[in-house]
């Protein structure tokens, strides 16, 4: 008995005529017909009756084609289950994040999966919230890392958040201190009239920045604009002007740049993991989403507030 048979058995059965069944399961009539005569002899037993062209269900094909339907499952299963598996020996994840992510979270995150799957490609999308969005819906992407809440909200998309991140001024470590030196804190309304390098338009960051700069009821001042994060960071490192970056990227940004904290309230951004809620991620992507969860960090404290 071939699993092959079984399926042109139960093609016939659903359909109860022997010319749709082998269309539905693209093979000739003829093959089909001698496959099913080849179970039959096997059996010991007519599947079908054949009055007259009418193709009704034996008694012994009335009791094979409930087990026949369980086997071709199992089937499934195992080869379904095996594919998941060998997955994570040569699959891929397609992953989406902000570049502010890319250069503080990602590099450690993707160190320990590469290290747990090293037979799994990494593609990496670097775009804003509302991009990465777009990618998810279209299917482009598997998973993504967004700012929170989503530019525009989406039912179609869960998200689990993943960490609370305090934002902090970045200037030149040659240079003046923000906020004219006051203090080892900053106010967002000291930055007032302070020479600003700003991300381009669609940069979570800058949408961030403006609406905290504006909700203290000033306009920033643009010396540089229009830049990606590593573009930020070297024109702040030039002494071009200050920049608002998460905490995780001042860390890492090394000693030629001085990280000033936010006073409170400050700022802070609410980083989530999304993917699709209707089409579950693959295994490779899965086990990805688990490193993730896994690194989250302890929140910022209470003290600080979102913008």
């Amino acid at each position: 008995m071939q699993f092959q048979q079984l399926r042109y058995f139960v093609a016939v059965a659903e359909t109860l005529h022997f010319t749709h069944a082998a269309e539905e399961v693209h093979v000739s009539q003829p093959s089909l017909s001698q496959q099913i005569r080849a179970l039959e002899k096997e059996l010991g037993a007519d599947l079908f009756t054949r009055a007259r062209g009418n193709i009704a269900l034996t008694d012994a094909g009335e009791a094979l084609l409930p087990l026949a339907r369980r086997i071709l499952a199992d089937a499934d299963t195992a080869r379904h289950e095996v594919q998941e598996l060998a997955q994570l020996r040569r699959g891929r994840v397609r992953l989406g994040a902000t570049p502010s992510l890319c250069t503080g979270l990602l590099p450690d995150v993707l160190r320990t999966f590469h290290d747990l799957h090293p037979g799994i490609q990494l593609l990496i999308e670097e775009s804003g919230s509302h991009d990465l969005v777009r990618e998810l819906a279209r299917g482009a992407l598997d998973l993504a890392l967004v700012v929170l809440p989503l530019p525009t909200p989406s039912p179609a998309l869960t998200t689990v958040e993943l960490l609370h991140e305090d934002l902090v001024v970045v200037s030149a470590a040659t240079g003046p201190r923000p906020g004219r030196g006051r203090s080892r804190s900053v106010r967002v309304a000291d930055l007032e009239g302070e020479p600003m390098v700003m991300f381009r338009h669609g940069y979570d960051l800058r949408e961030l920045t403006v609406a905290a700069c504006r909700a203290e009821g000033f306009e920033p001042t643009f010396t540089v604009e229009g830049g990606e994060m590593d573009a930020v960071l070297g024109f702040v490192r030039a002494g071009l002007g200050l920049a608002v970056v998460p905490r995780m990227v001042a860390a890492r940004a090394g000693r030629d740049l001085r990280a000033t904290p936010l006073a409170r309230p400050g700022l802070s951004r609410t980083i989530a993991l999304a993917h699709r809620s209707d089409v579950a991620p693959p295994r490779a992507a899965r086990e990805l989403q688990n490193v993730l969860l896994a690194s989250r960090l302890p929140q910022t404290a209470s003290a600080s507030s979102r913008v």
